[in-house]
Order: structure tokens, then C-alpha cells, then sequence
């Protein structure tokens, strides 16, 4: 096999976080297939929108060469397909590989000799080798490394931050063989401006990205621990760290929820394929439940301050600030915040959800939840800021002190409020 780049016909399956800013950034410079199974999506994106705010319109307008389509035949045309759909765990916290088989079965039925598919979905380690490339050899007929080559190359894209983006983020690639690799190399070479990484094999790859977020996850943990043993002791958390905060080496993490389609996901993956294999790794899982509980000891800690200033709890009005994932976006995906709501259920506590950054409708469709427009003057006995968007840092004292009850309680997830202003810090 021995494409030029210029002989490489693109399309990216899946537009979502992921795929869109990738086709954006290629569709400047070549054209380029930008498929989805949503119609209603691809319809957005052809009026020039993107609900995902990754991609701002005039930058969508930039990509001349890229054409949106939700018709697999059209994919025929293509014979480099980039994969970027999601990678779930399901109830059970078991990696849902179900998108990425469906996506292999799609293309399967269109691939052809010759053809390269790369997968930049978050897999554990083996994934592309062992799950989707038998699905392509037996929708296509063809044979891996003799008609079609695979590829993986792990996404690095951070929702909401317009500083480091896909262009400006080294890109890890690899191939099924050392030709087909350096192809595909190549080929982000020519949209990735902080270069490229070519890994020595596709699981190298594949396990580079998992515990990028692995490492974060357990490090999240630490703290989230530390948090709770200092709030038993009557120690402020925060203060700790800035002092701890200047040694040169220490490393600046900060306790709070841990969500979102990658930390609180990526380590699930690692620790399947681990299982698979006969470890039961301990140090990851430990990390994972501390970091899962976190939304219970919030509720804990609120409903014990609560108490303490005698607020009947049962039908208590609580405003929870924020419902994304992390601050300034409109991401949704894994928010722990939603475990905050459902506890708070439980004590039989009436929840308002404000956060501008959000869908309402998306939030009906995913959590059953209907955001409110505005907070209530003077209503809440209890106020949580769950996530740090600009907008509530800009909340004066006066304004805070608006939209509580004359007793009540406030707790600060992410620090935004000075420790005056406040009754918990996390």
C-alpha cells in the first residue's frame, strides 16, 4: 500500500466534540466527508451552528472543503475514514463499545482494497486489534494488512477550552504496519501544528491515551481524600494546598466532582481490560470510588449544616448552581453533578438546577431535568455552586445574599466564593 497525501480521500465518522473541530481544521485544507447518523445534527452543522460551541461559525464558514452528510453511501467515496465516535460505560461501569461496533459494521460495508480506517476513540488497550477489526473483515470480506489498514491516534480534545485546541495539541498516531503508519502520520501532520508522535504499535497508542486520564483520576482521588480528612479535622482544604502549593514540585490538583466523558470514563476501560486478563488493579478502582462518592458526601455535609441551624431538610428548597461537567460549556456528558440532584431526592429536598450554559432541552432528554431561567429572590435554604462558570464568579455579595433564605446554608464546590461568603468549602 502506497498512498500520497494527496491520493488520501477523507471523511470523519461522527461530529460530535470530537470529530467536528478534526473535519473543521481538515475541510480548510482538502476536502473532506463530515458524516453523522443525525440528520438533525447535520442539518445544524449545514446552517452553520454547532450546539457544542467547540466550533465558532465563522470557522465552520473557513472549512470550504468540508461537505456534511448523514448517507452512508456517500462514505463510498471517501478511502481514509478518521472514527470519532463515543466510547460510554454502561450501568455497570462496563466499557459500551456498542458505537464503535456499529460505526465498524458502517464502514465495513463500504470499505474497499486499499482503504485505511484510523479510530480515535478512547479504547482500552487492544481494542481496535481485537474488536472492531474483526467486524471489518467480516462485513468487507477483506483481510487486515493485505486489502485494508487500520490505524489509532487517541483525541485530545478538552470541551469548553479555546487555548488548547486540536491543532496545538500533539497528536499520538500509529498503524497496523510500518507504512501504513507513517501515512497516517503524514496525514495529521498536515492540520496538527504541535506535530505528531508516532507510537510503535496501536496498543502502545491506545494505552498512552487511557491513562493520560487515568493518572489525573487517581491524582483527583488524593485530594478528593485529603478533603475529607481535613474537613474532620477542621481544616480548610484550600489554605492546605497554596501552602503545600509552594514547593516547586507539588502538584496543583483540586477536590471537586469528577465527570465528564474522559476522567471519570477512560479508567473504567483500563481496569476492564485489566480484569480481563487476570489483575484486579487496586489503586485505580480505590481512585474511582472516592471520586464516585463525592456527590453523597456533599449532600452529607450539606444536610449536617443544615441541621445544625435547625432547617427542616425534608422539603427544604435548595439551588444547585451548574450542571455541566466542568465550567464555561455546554457538555453534559457523565456530570456528577446530576448524583448531587439525586441525593438530594433522596432526603426529599426540592432542587431548582440553574446553569446558562445549558440545553434544556438536552438536559430533559438526558437526566430528566428542566433547568430553571432564573434563581427565585430570597427562596433557597440551602445554596450549592457545583461548577465554576465565569458567570456565577461574577456574583457580588449582594446577589448571592438575594437568593437565600434569612437562615440557610451556602457550600462552594470549586472555591470560586471567599471563605466569608460561605458556610462549607470542599
Amino acid at each position: 500500500m502506497k498512498y500520497s497525501n494527496e491520493e488520501l480521500k477523507l471523511a470523519i465518522i461522527g461530529l460530535g466534540y470530537v470529530g467536528l473541530p478534526l473535519a473543521v481544521e481538515f475541510g480548510k485544507k482538502r476536502d473532506v466527508i463530515g458524516f453523522d447518523i443525525s440528520k438533525k445534527r447535520i442539518d445544524e452543522l449545514q446552517s452553520g451552528t454547532d450546539k457544542t460551541l467547540e466550533v465558532e461559525p465563522e470557522l465552520l464558514e473557513s472549512a470550504k472543503g468540508l461537505h456534511f452528510t448523514y448517507d452512508v453511501e456517500k462514505l463510498g467515496e471517501a478511502n481514509t475514514y478518521i472514527v470519532t465516535v463515543p466510547t460510554p460505560i454502561d450501568a455497570f461501569k462496563k466499557p459500551d463499545l456498542t458505537p464503535l461496533l456499529k460505526a465498524s459494521e458502517m464502514l465495513g460495508s463500504v470499505l474497499k482494497k486499499g482503504d485505511i480506517v484510523v479510530y480515535e476513540s478512547t479504547v482500552y488497550p487492544g481494542a481496535t486489534e481485537e474488536d472492531c477489526v474483526p467486524v471489518l473483515e467480516s462485513i468487507s470480506g477483506l483481510k487486515l494488512n493485505r486489502d485494508f489498514f487500520v490505524g489509532y491516534s487517541p483525541e485530545r480534545i478538552n470541551p469548553g477550552d479555546k487555548n488548547h485546541r486540536v491543532t496545538n495539541i500533539l497528536k499520538v498516531t500509529s498503524g497496523s504496519n510500518s507504512e501504513v503508519a507513517v501515512t497516517i502520520d503524514s496525514l495529521y501532520k498536515e492540520v496538527i501544528s504541535a506535530g505528531t508522535f508516532l507510537a510503535s504499535s496501536i496498543r502502545v497508542a491506545e494505552a498512552a491515551k487511557v491513562i493520560e486520564n487515568t493518572q489525573r483520576d487517581v491524582n483527583i482521588a488524593l485530594i478528593n481524600e485529603l478533603s475529607l480528612i481535613f474537613n474532620k479535622m477542621g481544616i480548610d482544604t484550600l489554605e492546605v494546598l497554596e501552602a503545600a502549593g509552594t514547593k516547586w514540585n507539588f502538584l496543583p490538583f483540586r477536590p471537586g466532582l469528577v465527570g465528564g466523558h474522559c476522567i471519570g470514563v477512560d479508567p473504567y476501560y483500563l481496569t476492564h481490560k485489566a480484569e480481563a486478563i487476570g489483575y484486579h488493579p487496586e489503586m485505580i478502582l480505590a481512585g474511582r470510588r472516592i471520586n464516585d462518592n463525592m456527590g453523597r458526601y456533599v449532600v452529607g455535609q450539606l444536610v449536617k449544616a443544615m441541621m445544625k441551624k435547625k432547617i427542616h431538610v425534608n422539603e427544604a428548597n435548595v439551588l444547585v448552581m451548574g450542571l455541566t461537567f466542568k465550567e464555561n460549556c455546554p457538555d453534559l456528558r457523565n456530570t456528577k453533578v446530576i448524583d448531587i440532584i439525586n441525593e438530594l431526592a433522596e432526603y426529599g429536598v426540592n432542587v431548582d438546577v440553574y446553569d446558562p450554559w445549558v440545553s434544556i432541552e438536552e438536559a430533559q432528554q438526558e437526566y430528566d431535568i428542566t433547568p430553571i431561567d432564573q434563581p427565585k429572590i430570597g427562596k433557597y435554604d440551602g445554596i450549592i455552586l457545583a461548577v465554576a462558570h465565569d458567570k456565577f464568579k461574577c456574583l457580588s455579595s449582594d446577589d448571592l445574599n438575594s437568593l437565600k433564605r434569612e437562615n440557610s446554608v451556602v457550600y462552594d464546590l470549586k472555591h470560586v466564593f471567599s471563605k466569608d461568603r460561605v458556610d462549607i468549602r470542599l
